[in-house]
């Protein structure tokens, strides 16, 4: 079984296992998932939905952030994990998506990657959420999964995108990758392969 056979399965499979492939931060528009992809580094989710409704109930506007007073996202976004620094970059980026994109979150890859504290994996999850391209969001559920499956040698985020992007159908890949999410919580965790409970088993390369 050639890798892209292996991806067009596994597709299929987390596709009827998951049908409703959803982002699971919750944002009401583009600049609030901007935030929030960016508050989930080295945090969960689910602390990230609870911090979030806070925040974003105060500083509703771009104008806002680009006016905030860094102490007081802080002060917000504490539980978060790393909350200088992602204070000042949520500042730096709405100041810059004014100055630079017409108060417009930018719908490139090249214009994402150039707001303060954006990486690849933030770029794709807006790409593929709110415009609709292609995307391949590396987070370490997909990662994990990918290798195991048999569909990446690498831990490496940028290779497996590069090699995903390869295997998978374009207007599947971003669902993809938010199904793979569930299901590296739900079965195939980083603590133990649930082979038995598994939709993958039959053709994962962990069981052949």
């Amino acid at each position: 079984m050639t890798k892209k056979e292996r991806a067009l399965l596994a597709v299929e499979a987390l596709k009827k296992e998951y049908p409703d492939a959803l982002c699971s931060l919750t944002a009401q528009n583009p600049l609030e998932l901007l935030i929030a992809t960016r508050l989930s580094a080295q945090c969960t989710d689910a602390r990230v939905n609870l911090v979030t409704p806070i925040l974003f109930a105060k500083y509703p506007t771009l104008d806002d952030y680009c006016n905030a007073d860094v102490k007081d996202i802080e002060e917000i976004i504490h539980s978060c994990g790393f909350y200088h620094g992602k204070a000042r970059d949520i500042i730096a980026m709405a100041q810059k998506i004014k100055s630079d994109f017409g108060g417009k979150v930018p719908d490139t890859m090249e214009g994402l990657t150039s707001l303060q504290g954006v990486g690849r994996k933030t770029a794709n999850l807006i790409l593929g959420d709110i415009y609709g391209k292609p995307a391949v969001v590396t987070d370490t559920h997909l990662i994990r999964l990918a290798n195991r499956i048999g569909l990446v040698e690498t831990k490496d985020p940028v290779k497996v995108e590069t090699a995903l992007r390869k295997l998978l159908p374009p207007d599947e890949s971003n669902n993809f990758c938010h199904r793979t999410v569930l299901h590296g919580r739900a079965v195939c965790t980083a603590r133990k392969a649930n082979c038995e409970a598994c939709v993958l088993n039959e053709f994962c390369k962990k069981k052949i």
